[in-house]
């Protein structure tokens, strides 16, 4: 099906087979605030790695596996059928950076995040820039040999597991003024503080605090690429997150159908099975029947990735991908609850988490309504023949 490779059907199996570790793992999670036990998820962690299913978007030439873009697809795929972020053990460093990275750059903090010694964060988002990241206004101004970094970021990911953060900033003077950078902290820092952990909707060990940036002093060597590369590693960053969002999303589709069908299957209503009524026929062939578009729609993206086509076109697919299968999700998410009945709302249950979880993902790395803009303007520009 969907015309995979003996390769791509072995490292979906191998994917698979570890969600299906992860899973009895997501209530202990659940109830413990997002978190695992240290040695539960340096094991975790460490399966990853062994299974080879860690920095799969990495060339080989910094330690990576050198994965297509079709066989990342696959792997957070699985990833998305387990609960909690349990499945964000299968990470997948910055792909744009190799390319870029200057020598001290690559020793310091590429190779030891590929080797899985070290994660990164992204600090881009601010209070007043959220999927239109044209209105930042955290700054970076030259001095001697280096930069001071001044501002504040919000919803940074995964900041307390991190050892280094991309942060975005304009910059205030030389030739390329007004223009926007990018460059990596060191955390902890002097002057890098958490101003507030907000609680969100989901329960995942991943923080996303607020925190500020005051007068942080970065050597130039800091600076990723150069200051006239602009948002050109952003926008590499949100094609890729978007399709990887895709991907987490068709998996945790499946996972909802699968559970909700086998609930169905056995529980019995007036000496019936649940799935022998018509309106929760109806709701479970909703839900695989979107399913199939949005896995077929993405693999295809992920192909026309590996096969090089014009970034720009592979924007608004990113953008179409993310768009439909995001809300297919949340579609799939809401029917499972509703199948579930009042089991559905039990944190105990997937699909309650699923129905929280899930929600975000129409959010970050563009809203929906930022998707539906972009691919607009495609359309636009390249006509439709170009896009599908």
């Amino acid at each position: 099906m969907y015309g995979l490779s003996q390769a791509d059907l072995e490292i979906q199996q191998r994917a698979r087979s570890f969600a299906n570790e992860l899973i009895p793992h997501e209530i202990d999670a659940e109830l413990n605030g997002g978190r695992l036990s240290e040695e539960v998820s340096s094991r975790h962690h460490d399966r990853a790695i062994e299974l080879g299913l860690y920095a799969t978007n990495m060339p080989t030439s910094v330690g990576g596996r050198g994965c297509t873009s079709l066989q990342q697809v696959l792997v957070q795929e699985q990833a998305g059928r387990v609960t909690n972020a349990l499945g964000w053990c299968m990470h997948t460093p910055p792909a744009w950076w190799p390319d870029v990275a200057n020598d001290y750059q690559r020793e310091r903090w590429l190779l030891p995040t590929v080797r899985g010694e070290t994660q990164e964060c992204y600090a881009i988002t601010e209070e007043f820039a959220g999927s239109d990241v044209s209105e930042l206004r955290a700054t970076a101004r030259r001095e001697r040999d280096g930069y001071v970094l001044n501002g504040e970021k919000w919803h940074v990911t995964s900041y307390n597991e991190a050892g280094y953060a991309f942060v975005q900033a304009v910059l205030t003077d030389g030739e390329y003024a007004g223009r926007q950078a990018l460059f990596v902290v060191d955390l902890p820092s002097d002057g890098v503080r958490v101003v507030r952990t907000p609680s969100y909707s989901h329960t995942i060990g991943h923080e996303h605090p607020i925190v500020a940036f005051d007068d942080i002093r970065v050597p130039a060597e800091h600076l990723v690429g150069s200051e006239a590369d602009g948002m050109s590693f952003v926008y590499e960053w949100f094609r890729f997150e978007r399709l990887m969002v895709a991907a987490r999303c068709l998996g945790a589709a499946e996972r909802l159908i699968d559970e909700s069908a086998t609930f169905a299957k056995e529980r019995m209503v007036g000496g019936q099975p649940l799935i022998e009524r018509q309106l929760v026929q109806g709701l479970l062939a909703d839900s695989a029947t979107e399913l199939f578009a949005a896995r077929a729609m993405t693999y295809e993206t992920a192909r026309s990735v590996d096969e090089g086509v014009d970034k720009k076109v592979l924007h608004g697919r990113c953008s179409m991908v993310k768009l439909f299968a995001s809300e297919m999700a949340n579609r799939v998410a809401d029917r499972a609850v509703q199948i579930f009945g009042g089991r559905g709302y039990m944190r105990e249950n997937v699909a309650e988490r699923f129905f929280r979880e899930l929600r975000v993902e129409r959010i970050w790395e563009g809203a929906s309504e930022i998707q539906q803009v972009i691919i607009a303007d495609q359309l636009a520009k390249r006509g439709l023949s170009a896009l599908v």
